[in-house]
């Protein structure tokens, strides 16, 4: 199954849009470690992994993942693992030609991007409230 990959740059997106589609594949975490095919639908805020037709999609949502480490490239996958915020790996491959990794990573940092964004103002309001003086005529140590 080929992937599609459609990457937009605009600066508001929806859960519902869909980035990229197609198979992917798990490493499982029981004693053998089979590779599982996943189809995979990919939106601007997270990873949906379905197992068949009638089970429910797994879900990883951005703000809980930490990095996509690319681990190794063959002549048929790429091997890559997701790292959650509490280090917990999750390992996966794909064809060379699907760059699912390389989606899976642009669609991560440009979540990170607006979430950074989308703290700026709050972060600005809170540094100016510290600086200011507290005393009539007393000046801040970062300015005069």
């Amino acid at each position: 199954m080929a992937s599609k990959i459609v990457m937009s740059s605009k600066t508001v997106k929806t859960s519902d849009e869909i980035l990229c589609e197609g198979e992917l594949e798990k490493r499982s975490d029981s004693l053998f470690q089979v590779w599982k095919k996943k189809r995979c639908v990919l939106t601007p805020d997270r990873l949906r992994l379905f197992s068949g037709k009638t089970s429910p999609a797994k879900e990883l949502f951005f703000h809980s993942i930490l990095k996509v480490d690319c681990v190794e490239h063959t002549s048929k996958y790429v091997y890559f693992t997701i790292v959650t915020n509490y280090y917990k790996e999750i390992d996966f491959r794909c064809t060379v030609k699907s760059c699912w990794n390389a989606a899976i990573t642009m669609a991560l940092i440009d979540f990170q991007n607006r979430r950074a964004l989308q703290d700026f103002p709050r972060y600005r309001y809170q540094r100016s409230e510290s600086e200011t003086p507290s005393e009539p005529g007393e000046q801040s140590a970062l300015g005069p």
